[in-house]
C-alpha cells in the first residue's frame, strides 16, 4: 500500500509500521525552519516508514539523517523508502532503542515516539501496531529516556530535541531539556 507524506509518496505496511498522518507534516516544517543551508547531523528517532526522515532529506540536501526504531518491519520498509527517493546515502536507517545506535552525537533530533497511556485506547489508532502508539504506566517513558539520551551526550552542545506531542511539535535546545520535561511531566 501507499500514502503520501510532505507531498511524497511512501510505501506503507498497515498493522505492522504505523502509517505516517498529516499532523507529523508539522514536524518535519519546524525541523526544515532550524535547518538554514547548513549541513547537519539529524537523527529521526522512532522512524517508522521514514517519512519525517526522507521528507527532511528531500527538502535540504546537505543534511545526513540516522533514522532509528527497535522494528526490524519498519527499518525495512524505511530503508524501502529511502532508496524509493534516491536519499539512501543520507538517510541511514539503524535498528536500536532511540539514540543508541549512533556512533555520534547529531545537531538535531527529531521524534514522534508513542506517548499514549496503554489504558487511552483510542479507535483512530485500531489498525496501527500498538507499540508505535502505546507506552506503559502514563505513556511518557519513551520521551523521558529519549530526554535522557539527548542529556548524556547525544545531541551536541547547542543542538536542538524536536518532539511531536498530541499532534503538536514542541522544541528545546540543549539546555532547555528540562523544561521541555516540566512541560511533558505536566500533561501527564
Amino acid at each position: 500500500m501507499k500514502t503520501s507524506f510532505y507531498d511524497l509518496p511512501l510505501l506503507t505496511a498497515p498493522g505492522e509500521v504505523f502509517t505516517p498522518r498529516p499532523a507529523t507534516e508539522r514536524l518535519v516544517d519546524e525541523a526544515l525552519q532550524r535547518i538554514d543551508g547548513v549541513p547537519i547531523r539529524i537523527a529521526d528517532v522512532g522512524t517508522g516508514s521514514g517519512a519525517v526522515a526522507i521528507a527532511l532529506a528531500v527538502n535540504r540536501p546537505n543534511v545526513e539523517v540516522w533514522a532509528t526504531d527497535t522494528s526490524a518491519a519498519a527499518v525495512e520498509l524505511a530503508r524501502e523508502n529511502a532508496k524509493l527517493h534516491g536519499v539512501e546515502d543520507r538517510v541511514r536507517v539503524l535498528e536500536g532503542d532511540l539514540l543508541e545506535p549512533l556512533a555520534e552525537p547529531v545537531d538535531l533530533v527529531v521524534a514522534n515516539l508513542p506517548y499514549l497511556s496503554e489504558q487511552a485506547r483510542d479507535p483512530r489508532y485500531e489498525n496501527e501496531p500498538p507499540e508505535a502508539v502505546y507506552a506503559p504506566g502514563d505513556g511518557l517513558d519513551p520521551y523521558r529516556r529519549l530526554l535522557n539520551a539527548c542529556r548524556d551526550g547525544k545531541l551536541e552542545t547547542g543542538g536542538t530535541l524536536l518532539i511531536q506531542f498530541h499532534r503538536n511539535p514542541l522544541a528545546a535546545n540543549c539546555w532547555e531539556l528540562e523544561d521541555l520535561r516540566e512541560q511533558l511531566e505536566a500533561s501527564a
